[in-house]
């Protein structure tokens, strides 16, 4: 029945004058080869799939198909698959996926009965349908509606679990923390930074006797472009003995410059304890712009002895989350959406939108002071570096600017005249031979359900998803653990 032919033909047979509709397959479960076979070939061939550069595990076809409703599925490694979270039925060929293709643009098809999708995974294949319809010979996709009862179902499923769970279910079984003393000289900190491949610390205050503050990567770049400003009070002799208290109050002198009242921004220690709810500490987290909260626990009621637990993070709440509803994911309707229908992220405006704050590119040519300045003054983790035709080619994100620690490389750059491809060059080194740098730019593309981009969020170490188109890898948006904390939560 499912012939072993590896025909690359792209085009579905058919009556002469009839309309073929390009239609893109995609398997985005990896395997070793992966093939495509459906009753648009007669269930007699097998079209090779191929990866898609920058997600290996992606492989996808473009085929021609007529208008009308046809079935499919795939071989991958020697054994038929059909994709669970796509639309399927039961057929002549066992389960199998389905797909229709209309020419009316006003037409949406209805699915009898004996259409309708499985749910064996716990997916409302529902939300995922779509149809494909030509309009002046383009292709558009029919996005599902969000109603308005499964966001408020969803959202509010979601705040009772973390209202209801503290951050000691945060704590590891074991793990280290580092913190920086105050007195330590700036120039040491960023090193130790470096070394332990940590973009941000608490800070000890011995003589207080208890922590003050926090030391991070954006506190470097304000400090290397102070030092790029010629009219600065610091030199970079300075640097070398320079404290962090020294730096706190410096910083909070150039604040009260910076502010036209003229007064200080009086940021205070963001910190919670071990019994606070998960939901409390996310708000701390979105409405403070912070990237973590220290969890701290003292023994005695006047807070003396103070023990320093753990970094909370958006990631490890998101974690919970993910393991909480893992196995029932349906009872949260919108998580079976794709993030192109869900309120979501930062995206590339599309002609003749003027209302969408525009995402933050730049090319590899650009100079490290362009890049600096665009993470203060944009006040983004991360900028995706693209080529001319804004394909993604790397990412240059906030903790990236600890590279610069190694072997004083600080002193003797010119941040003018440094490409930020230069730069990630510069920092290569930092990566350990175990960790690909392609991890360094996580992908994910518009039809991905709401619920596999929380899956890849959920991981240690990813802030951010770029959201990239299948093949080309040219950039559309980019979604962050923040942005799927607001939209939860509305901070």
């Amino acid at each position: 029945m499912f012939g072993q032919g590896m025909d690359s033909a792209r085009d579905a047979g058919g009556l002469a004058g009839t309309v073929l509709i390009p239609m893109r397959f995609v398997w985005p479960y990896g395997g070793r080869s992966v093939f495509l076979s459906g009753s648009f070939t007669r269930w007699s061939e097998l079209l090779p799939m191929s990866p898609v550069e920058g997600c290996p595990t992606v492989f996808q076809v473009i085929y021609n198909l007529p208008p009308g409703y046809h079935q499919y599925k795939f071989f991958v490694d020697g054994e038929w698959r059909h994709d669970e979270h796509q639309p399927y039925v039961p057929g002549e060929y066992g389960i199998v996926n389905t797909v229709f293709l209309a020419t009316d643009p006003n037409y949406m098809p209805v699915l009898t009965p004996d259409v309708a999708s499985g749910n064996s995974m716990d997916v409302d294949n529902e939300a995922f349908r779509r149809v494909v319809r030509l309009t002046d010979g383009t292709l558009s996709e029919v996005l599902p509606r969000i109603s308005d009862t499964d966001v408020q179902i969803t959202c509010q499923r979601i705040s009772a679990f973390l209202s209801s769970h503290t951050a000691y279910e945060l704590l590891p079984e074991s793990g280290k923390v580092v913190a920086l003393d105050v007195d330590l000289p700036v120039k040491q900190a960023f090193h130790i930074l470096h070394e332990q491949g940590i973009f941000m610390a608490p800070l000890w205050d011995f003589c207080k006797g208890q922590f003050v503050g926090v030391l991070s990567a954006l506190d470097f770049i304000l400090i290397l472009r102070e030092l790029g400003n010629h009219g600065s009070n610091l030199t970079e002799e300075e640097l070398e003995t320079h404290t962090i208290s020294a730096w706190k109050e410096g910083k909070s002198y150039l604040n009260r410059q910076n502010n036209e009242h003229g007064t200080a921004f009086s940021r205070c220690f963001i910190h919670a304890g071990p019994y606070d709810n998960l939901k409390d500490i996310a708000m701390k987290i979105l409405q403070k712009e912070v990237s973590t909260v220290p969890i701290i626990h003292s023994p005695s009621e006047d807070a003396s002895f103070p023990q320093l637990l753990h970094l909370a993070s958006l990631s490890g709440i998101l974690k919970c989350i993910c393991r909480y509803f893992r196995n029932c994911s349906s009872s949260l309707p919108v998580l079976q959406l794709p993030i192109c229908a869900i309120p979501v992220g930062t995206w590339v405006p599309k002609i003749g939108e003027s209302n969408r704050r525009p995402l933050a590119m730049l090319r590899p040519t650009a100079s490290l002071a362009s890049a600096l300045n665009l993470l203060v003054q944009a006040q983004v983790s991360s900028i995706p570096i693209v080529d001319d035709n804004d394909s993604l080619l790397d990412i240059y994100c906030r903790s990236d600017i600890t590279a610069l620690a190694k072997n004083r490389a600080y002193t003797h750059i010119n941040l003018d005249e440094m490409t930020v491809h230069q730069a990630l060059q510069l920092g290569q080194d930092a990566y350990s031979p175990y960790e690909l740098r392609s991890q360094r730019c996580q992908m994910c593309l518009r039809s991905d359900s709401l619920h596999k981009v929380m899956e890849r969020l959920a991981n240690p170490g990813v802030r951010r998803l770029v959201i990239v188109e299948a093949g080309s890898k040219r950039v559309e948006g980019i979604v962050s653990l923040s942005d799927i904390f607001k939209f939860f939560l509305g901070g």
